[in-house]
């Protein structure tokens, strides 16, 4: 499953109990659509986005920046510190493509090639001929 959507937080890497390392942040979806009465009505969801593959990756997933993510999706269930249960849907992502976001290409150029992560230089998309 393919979505592209806007970092709402800084990446950043958490070791589990055994020992592995994880970058986590979060993304915002944002949709619209016209309803009944032909207002435009825009919605976002929020997801928790969770990387395994690896952790270099956290130096330019900054907040406001512009990804498209392969990966799936799984639900999680947990008792909250007030007793209520609480539940939420976690994007385990394989594969990483940057779409713009940091006005730095530097930073981009210099993880221009990470693991099995894709990531486009900003100037890159001045070379287009369109």
């Amino acid at each position: 499953m393919n979505i592209i959507g806007r970092l709402t937080r800084d990446a950043q890497i958490r070791t589990t109990s055994q020992d592995k390392q994880v970058v986590n942040f979060s993304i915002a979806i944002n949709d619209s659509y016209r309803n009944k009465q032909g207002e435009r009505v825009e919605q976002s969801t929020y997801l928790d986005c969770s990387y395994w593959i690896s952790t270099s990756v956290a130096r330019v997933l900054k907040k406001g920046t512009l990804a498209e993510l392969t990966g799936r999706v799984s639900a999680r269930a947990w008792m909250g510190k007030d007793g209520e249960p609480k539940a939420a849907l976690n994007y385990h992502v394989s594969q990483i493509k940057i779409h713009g976001g940091s006005k730095k290409p530097e930073t981009l150029q210099a993880t221009a090639k990470v693991s099995d992560t894709q990531l486009i230089p900003l100037e890159a998309a001045d070379d287009l001929p369109f």
